[in-house]
């Protein structure tokens, strides 16, 4: 999940190619009148217009110079899913899935080995896709990034560690496709269910208040109500607990309220410069008095669970699709846009922090999504666990351009119809 975006409608077009577009992965619960319901409220939401340019591989900048290896391993780790959610597609037909092209990509895929060497996979990736940039009516491409927080916990309240960790509370009821959350707006993603409907769920001040109190609830607990704050935005964390075993916590809905910036609001305030606005400034801001800090939090009321991961799915922080992340390699989206699962080529400027001579070139894959992450050239980098991680995801914010690897198999055109977006896929003979 992004720095400024937290953790991260399911909406259906009349037409199967715009189905592929957008297609994406049935995550969470979700209660089938509540989501109508959302789809009215949004129904009125425009998209901004978005068309494919084809491009020749050559013409990607740096691509000839990338680890098409290392993006092969990242891609590999969602085509179970990518499989799977094909499958799914095909015994219901209520079910948006992923493009043909991609689980025939997939598919391929599964049949090399993982350590393939670096031309094999860069002659895999243009076998199977095609590179297009993006033209659009949004806003201009925006990279952030994110990672997973190493924190301190115990089981029990007991000495420093007083601040409860959540699990997802029974009565929670999806409104929307976790996926898609970034497409609400600012409508409810999630709500509590009632004997007679739902209503909205306790805001981020309530639950702090006592709302969950009692409830039987508590994960685990930290020491520091800032660092599950940022836990909440990063969407995981690792955490070491008082009998010195190590667990791995991972996003398990929300309060569905909108997500709110503090950051943006401290700067709205005069509290924060603009340019002094990083991950470890708004840390040492809210630490700094504890009651000014907690009021600033409670200005986002959106308040994310979790859930421990077990066995074998906690060797590594997980997406939206629940696959395994790549450190450098996994890219948040706007599932709008793109499909989870698909490579993306991704160039921002500057990015002197991840690559001295400040070019970043990398082909990534669009593993996770976030509330904050709107927009068709909109990413959010995931750098991988601790602290080293945190300061690289913490000043992450630069011009960025995206330029899409589609699957050969996309169809020429798509229409949106009544959605009132247009988008057309131009594919090279």
């Amino acid at each position: 999940m992004a720095f400024g975006g937290n953790c991260r409608l399911p909406t259906r077009a009349s037409s199967r190619a715009f189905n592929l577009l957008l297609a994406s992965f049935v995550v969470g619960v979700t209660a089938q009148a509540e989501a109508t319901s959302a789809q009215k409220q949004s129904a009125s939401m425009k998209p901004p217009a978005l068309s494919y340019q084809p491009l020749a591989f050559s013409q990607v900048p740096g691509w000839d110079r990338d680890d098409h290896a290392a993006a092969f391993k990242a891609f590999l780790k969602s085509c179970d899913r990518v499989l799977a959610a094909g499958r799914e597609r095909a015994a219901s037909d209520k079910l948006t899935g992923p493009p043909r092209g991609l689980i025939e990509a997939c598919t391929a895929a599964g049949k090399l080995t993982a350590h393939i060497g670096k031309e094999q996979a860069k002659a895999f990736f243009e076998r199977h896709f095609i590179a297009n940039a993006l033209q659009h009516s949004g806003p201009q491409g925006l990279l952030t990034g994110y990672y997973e927080p190493v924190l301190e916990g115990a089981r029990s309240p007991q000495g420093p560690f007083q601040t409860p960790v959540y699990r997802r509370p029974p009565d929670l009821v999806n409104l929307v496709d976790e996926t898609q959350r970034a497409q609400s707006g600012q409508t409810l993603t999630h709500a509590r269910k009632t004997a007679t409907g739902t209503e909205p769920y306790a805001t981020r001040a309530e639950i702090e208040s006592g709302a969950l109190k009692g409830k039987g609830l508590e994960l685990i607990y930290l020491a520091d109500p800032v660092d599950l704050f940022f836990m909440q935005i990063q969407g995981s964390g690792r955490v070491k607990l008082t009998d010195g075993s190590n667990i791995r916590l991972h996003y398990d809905g929300k309060n569905g309220h909108p997500y709110s910036s503090i950051g943006r609001y401290l700067i709205e305030k005069g509290l924060l410069a603009a340019d002094k606005v990083s991950l470890g400034a708004l840390s040492s801001w809210l630490k700094a008095d504890r009651e000014r800090g907690k009021q600033v939090m409670w200005q986002n009321a959106s308040y994310v669970f979790f859930r421990e991961l077990q066995g074998a799915e906690a060797s590594a922080a997980r997406g939206a699709m629940n696959s395994p992340l790549t450190p450098g390699r996994s890219l948040a989206v706007d599932t709008a846009y793109h499909v989870l699962g698909a490579p993306i080529f991704v160039t921002g400027t500057d990015m002197t922090h991840v690559d001295k001579a400040g070019a970043f070139n990398r082909l990534m894959i669009a593993q996770d999504v976030g509330s904050a992450i709107k927009g068709p050239e909109r990413g959010d980098i995931y750098f991988g666990s601790g602290t080293a991680a945190g300061r690289l995801a913490g000043v992450t914010k630069h011009v960025g351009k995206f330029i899409v690897l589609l699957p050969k198999a996309v169809p020429v055109e798509a229409d949106a119809g009544g959605f009132g977006l247009t988008t057309v896929v131009k594919t090279p003979r």
